[in-house]
């Protein structure tokens, strides 16, 4: 069986648990990656590149109880692969959300990403293979008298997601995805860097969420 960390995901590519085959989220990911199913993923839904690997938390998951929490720890305590956590924030499943970013973000440290449902979770999947890929890229080492490429138009997914934060609307949402490059790069983006692009109010309202 593939146990984290053992599994090598080529670029481009994401590896998906098989509990995910034929889901409209897998459909989705079709022809955007090569999408390759494992069954014996365990904890992880979806490994990516460079030893990320996605756990989703359907609005199903929410509200059949704390089954989905005791996975989250332990793929904490059981891995050194970096862990981010999508969950499904609904009208129906809003009133457990605070509870999961308690636990996600404050108690195991890991990066918690709320979308409205399967389809913008794949086109974060998506922005975070190319994300990887771009990594890569620089990582061996590109030309550096090469200009920057042009930014990619924003994902929808990826700015209502963005949008979400308090403090941040469509036009901040365009800022920061342009200033840091991705989600991915937002996250890890300490309160001084914020506070360049959006100010100290909202830069600090970003950073606690």
């Amino acid at each position: 069986p593939v146990t984290a960390g053992s599994i090598v995901v080529p670029l481009g590519h994401v590896v998906g648990n098989e509990k995910w085959r034929g889901s409209e989220l897998a459909q989705r990911l079709q022809g955007k990656v090569r999408l390759i199913f494992e069954d014996g993923l365990g904890l992880v839904d979806f490994h990516l590149p460079n030893r990320t690997c996605i756990l989703l938390i359907s609005e199903a998951d929410l509200v059949a109880g704390d089954e989905f929490k005791r996975r989250l720890v332990k793929f904490r305590n059981a891995s050194s692969l970096r862990g981010i956590v999508i969950v499904e924030k609904t009208p129906i499943s809003d009133q457990y959300y605070l509870g999961v970013q308690k636990l996600v973000v404050l108690e195991l440290g890991m990066v918690l990403l709320p979308v409205a449902n399967q389809g913008e979770a794949s086109q974060l999947i998506i922005q975070l293979v190319s994300f990887c890929v771009r990594e890569q890229g620089r990582e061996r080492g590109s030309n550096p008298l090469a200009g920057r490429q042009r930014a990619r138009p924003a994902e929808p997914a990826v700015l209502q997601a963005l949008q979400r934060i308090p403090g941040v609307g469509r036009a901040k949402a365009l800022l920061l995805l342009q200033r840091f490059g991705s989600i991915h790069g937002l996250c890890n983006a300490d309160c001084q860097q914020l506070e360049q692009a959006v100010g100290q109010t909202v830069a600090q309202q970003i950073y606690t969420f």
